[in-house]
């Protein structure tokens, strides 16, 4: 898993972006504005009627960009999601029947964990990254520096998300055991309802740059 092409280009970029996208317009706007940022990479999540429909015109205009579902909570999802051509799933919690069908599916799945017996559960499932969530409201960096103490010596990456701003992201990427930074502080919902795409990409131009320390 850890050499899936998703996987390799979150360690690269070490931030990812979970967007809230309600039509296909402003769907395909935010994946341009990400992409001239220099970040081809997206989780959409499924929190709307049009996610489905937003990820599909995702991947036919931008056949170079790395397609995740967010909010994966139905495991009879995701077949059909990775036959369109999404990459790569994340749940906010550890669902091992959504993590069977990822895995049966071919494609990393990144469960959602907040406690020690998740992560060893998250483990035993073969699951190599996590997400902690949510990040700030369950304890911080500092919660999972001491996740990492305890697991780092398993593997194990983070993806932190839930809460998370430009501010408070270095606290993270500080930590070895983190493999990307989820955060939706650079495709805020208000931005991309305002259409302030060229904000977004300057947000996610000073998160890249912050991301590589």
């Amino acid at each position: 898993m850890s050499e899936h092409p998703a996987v390799t280009l979150l360690q690269q970029k070490r931030l990812l972006p979970v967007a809230v996208l309600e039509d296909v317009e402003s769907g395909l706007k935010t994946a341009a504005a990400l992409r001239e940022a220099g970040l081809n990479l997206i989780e959409v999540t499924l929190r709307n009627p049009a996610a489905k429909e937003v990820i599909a015109a995702i991947i036919k205009e931008f056949p170079d960009m790395t397609v995740g579902a967010g909010t994966v909570l139905d495991p009879a999802t995701v077949q059909p999601l990775a036959d369109m051509g999404v990459q790569f799933f994340v749940a906010p919690g550890l669902d091992e029947a959504v993590v069977a069908a990822a895995h049966k599916a071919g494609c990393p799945i990144t469960p959602g964990i907040c406690t020690p017996s998740e992560v060893s559960r998250g483990l035993n499932l073969g699951c190599k990254v996590l997400k902690f969530f949510p990040a700030e409201p369950a304890g911080g960096a500092k919660m999972l520096k001491a996740l990492t103490a305890a697991f780092g010596h398993t593997g194990v990456k983070f993806v932190p998300t839930g809460g998370i701003d430009l501010a408070k992201a270095p606290g993270y990427w500080a930590l070895k055991s983190v493999l990307a930074v989820g955060g939706s502080w650079f495709v805020a919902g208000d931005l991309v309802k305002a259409g302030k795409f060229a904000e977004i990409t300057q947000l996610t131009k000073e998160a890249l740059v912050a991301a590589q320390g």
